[in-house]
């Protein structure tokens, strides 16, 4: 059974267990891979998932879902130096200028990036490119 409590924000809902990123809780992971799927199913072709992982344990859980599935996956990192995060962050306009949430990941992006994460993926240094850029330089790679 699912008790569904419906009300908007501030209206008393119980919240979750405690964390500082929703990629903790243990059904996040199958729930992409379940997404995924199922979106898949329903529009075929290709799927992009702008997604940050960090933790590499979260990542070989998900490849190894869609892997079940049979359903391919090209990662690709997008990456830029540190200088040039923060200030792309600071100058957001979007989300706002030095966003705590997104700052706070740098660090742990950066160890990611040493440990594990660029030799998972294949890396696009974004540094100088605009996001089109990158979105060509991606394209091209999926084609080859």
């Amino acid at each position: 059974m699912i008790v569904w409590l419906n009300g908007t924000h501030g209206a008393g809902k119980p919240g979750l267990p405690a964390t500082d990123n929703f990629q903790h809780w243990p059904p996040w992971r199958p729930l992409v891979v379940e997404t995924a799927r199922r979106i898949l199913d329903y529009t075929g072709g290709t799927l992009v998932m702008p997604m940050t992982i960090l933790v590499e344990q979260y990542w070989r859980q998900i490849s190894s879902g869609l892997a079940q599935h049979d359903i391919p996956d090209r990662h690709f990192v997008l990456h830029a130096d540190q200088d040039t995060l923060r200030a792309r962050i600071a100058g957001d306009t979007v989300l706002g200028p030095d966003s705590p949430f997104r700052l706070r990941y740098l660090e742990p992006y950066a160890e990611a990036a040493r440990a594990w994460l660029h030799a998972e993926a294949e890396v696009i240094d974004t540094t100088y490119f605009t996001p089109v850029q990158a979105a060509q330089q991606i394209a091209e790679a999926v084609k080859s």
